[in-house]
């Protein structure tokens, strides 16, 4: 089996050092960048499994990294870590918004992140593996398509991140159904995933708005969470 190819984007020599030794020790392939535009170049010329993504590098921030990536089609499938000094939740709203997998927070410990890439790419190929006995799931002209991984409007493509999919996948499988946002964080992101409020408000309102008038189908249930309207 090939080993996982890990891209590190990072501007503080002695972390990537530190990263690539215990990336390298875990029996990842890793490879290394110091900038931004050095990141997406990478991405470009050896497609990584997952990149860890500093989100304050010189020039061009993690921020565009990762919206470079993530409107390019031929590199938004690729999995990110967002890693941030700040810890704020504005810094993390905005990561996952533009379709981040996960982040942890500066200082922190190479065994975390490690344990956070592991979790990420466990749950991308769980959904890869299980997507296509999964069935497709129509509400009138909208129609959710797990094994592709696509939703359509009256046959046109819905563009929705990674996060996006899986969130609306998990509501509209299950009509009528009440989740909290933990329980929708831990069906999408998994159990050891640390989240706020906010950042699963942040995906139902890009979803809302990217859905058109199916978004209402997506229905607030004050001081409890969310449910797909059967």
């Amino acid at each position: 089996m090939a080993k996982k190819h890990i891209l590190v984007v990072e501007d503080e020599e002695d972390i990537l050092a530190l990263l690539h030794y215990n990336l390298v020790r875990e029996g990842f392939r890793v490879s290394l960048a110091g900038t931004g535009e050095e990141g997406l170049e990478t991405l470009a010329e050896d497609p990584p499994d997952l990149v860890v993504l500093d989100l304050m590098l010189p020039g061009m921030d993690g921020l565009q990294v990762c919206r470079a990536l993530k409107e390019n089609a031929d590199t938004r499938h690729i999995a990110v870590v967002m890693v941030t000094a700040k810890g704020e939740e504005a810094d993390v709203v905005a990561g996952l918004e533009l379709g981040a997998d996960d982040y942890v927070t500066k200082p922190f410990s190479p065994k975390i992140l490690i344990a956070r890439i592991r979790s990420v790419l466990r749950r991308r190929e769980s959904a890869d593996e299980t997507g296509a006995d999964q069935v497709v799931v129509h509400i009138d002209d909208l129609v959710i398509h797990p094994g592709r991984n696509q939703v359509t409007v009256k046959g046109v493509p819905v563009d929705l991140t990674f996060t996006e999919f899986r969130v609306l996948h998990f509501l509209a499988s299950r009509p009528g159904w009440v989740f909290t946002r933990y329980q929708i964080v831990n069906a999408v992101r998994g159990d050891d995933y640390s989240v706020t409020d906010r950042a699963v408000d942040v995906q139902i309102v890009g979803l809302r708005k990217k859905l058109g008038a199916y978004g209402k189908y997506i229905e607030t249930v004050r001081g409890v969470g969310y449910r797909f309207k059967g």
